[in-house]
């Protein structure tokens, strides 16, 4: 899955990394970043970090707690 930001110049791609089967940290978030140096937030144009099932899980999950929150205060503040 690939998911593109901040007018498509950071692209995070996320997948199970197969080859890594039988390492604990096989999810893999890479993020890739296209844009001039002084504008970058990591250091290299690739980074790369591997996190383990639950890791990735509770990841997610906060991810979408947020997601909710901000679309439960956008709605109470357009009402």
């Amino acid at each position: 899955m690939t998911i593109y930001l901040l007018d498509k110049t950071l692209q995070i791609g996320i997948f199970y990394e197969c080859a890594d089967q039988d390492l604990e940290d096989n999810v893999c978030v890479s993020i890739i970043e296209r844009c001039p140096p002084e504008e970058k937030i990591f250091r290299s144009g690739t980074t790369h970090l591997y996190l383990t099932a639950d890791q990735a899980q509770h990841l997610g999950e906060a991810l979408l707690e947020v997601a909710r929150k901000s679309h439960a205060e956008s709605s109470h503040l357009d009402s």
